[in-house]
């Protein structure tokens, strides 16, 4: 096992708090420690990981192969927002490399961020590009938004400025995300990263998708689906449906400046209700619409209270004009641009 390495190393790099969220991960844990843990550049790390009260003996596993790894163990399971807040909160580095259990970082991983980090001077999110776990695909150099906060992939290696990066390899400065307040814990799973990374671009900060090395992920082997497959469908689950859909409304409520969030808000809701109907008539399954879309509205109007409460804070802190926030926005709705490549969603 490598020892845990220093605060700062010969070089006065600072240290790098690595915090991998774990859910009965014993399948792709180890790849991803290894993949830390043999990086080239010898930048002083720790590693922590959050077990979220895994079923599968994987926080047990952790604990006895990898005793340098800081192991937080939950009671009960209490999400990915909870998971990170957490272990930002016990991590002692100056920067923060938020990873997923389910992915591996390249070799010159770390030593880019760092590098890019510090050549630009100021606090910002920084990710790598995805490529696929098993076939080695690109899937993103970070990602563009449509209105409804549907994430666009970027593929165009000369673009840096990017809506958002992956929640599965997310880079930032302690300081950042002490500012941005973290995750909301109510938020569970899903659209995380895609809060944290707009308020961050409303606070006038940058979020930037780097060219170079970049990170394997099995995407959507958590919660299921959120992929195409070999047969060209777009494969995705009811759970991780629902929670997109709701996850995305709350972003758009609480980040949205106006006069965006009156003109789109109440056309995304509209939009989301006939979606709902259209897809439970052509499925012929009615439950879709009460678990997904109505489930929605519903979950938007419970927690109105801490939403607008939250969009008061985020918008009395902007730091971006209108027209800089939506910069990284392409017009043409993605649900559309897929539907057309890949017929409807097969929902398991």
């Amino acid at each position: 096992m490598h020892e845990q390495r220093k605060m700062i190393d010969e070089s006065g790099h600072q240290l790098i708090s690595i915090c991998i969220a774990n859910f009965n991960g014993m399948g792709v844990i180890d790849d991803c420690l290894h993949s830390v843990q043999n990086q080239s550049s010898n930048l002083p790390v720790e590693i922590i990981v959050h077990d979220d009260a895994s079923t599968d003996g994987s926080a047990e596993y952790i604990r006895h192969h990898y005793p340098d790894v800081v192991l937080l163990e939950s009671t009960e399971n209490v999400g990915f927002c909870i998971s990170n807040n957490r272990m930002v909160e016990r991590a002692r580095g100056k920067y923060i490399l938020l990873l997923n259990n389910d992915a591996a970082l390249f070799p010159d991983a770390l030593a880019t961020l760092m590098k890019e980090a510090q050549r630009a001077g100021k606090p910002a999110i920084l990710g790598l590009p995805q490529f696929g776990y098993e076939t080695g695909t690109l899937l993103d150099i970070g990602s563009l938004c449509d209105p409804f906060l549907n994430p666009v992939p970027n593929l165009d290696r000369s673009r840096r400025d990017v809506a958002m990066v992956s929640g599965a390899c997310l880079w930032l400065p302690r300081a950042l995300w002490d500012d941005l307040g973290g995750f909301p814990d109510w938020f569970g799973s899903l659209a995380e990263d895609l809060y944290l990374c707009l308020l961050t671009r409303l606070r006038g900060y940058s979020v930037h998708a780097l060219n170079a090395s970049g990170f394997r992920h099995h995407v959507g082997k958590t919660l299921g689906g959120g992929k195409v497959t070999t047969e060209n469908r777009l494969v995705t689950s009811r759970k991780r449906r629902a929670l997109s859909e709701r996850n995305k409304s709350f972003v758009m409520a609480m980040i949205y400046p106006a006069p965006l969030f009156q003109l789109i808000f109440p056309l995304h809701l509209a939009m989301l209700m006939l979606e709902g109907i259209l897809l439970a008539l052509v499925k012929r399954e009615m439950s879709l619409f009460d678990d997904i879309y109505l489930a929605c509205i519903k979950a938007l109007w419970r927690e109105r209270g801490r939403v607008f409460r939250l969009r008061r804070e985020a918008q009395s802190k902007r730091g971006v004009g209108l027209r800089n926030f939506v910069a990284v926005f392409r017009l043409m709705p993605h649900k559309l641009r897929m539907l057309f490549r890949h017929g409807l969603p097969q929902l398991k």
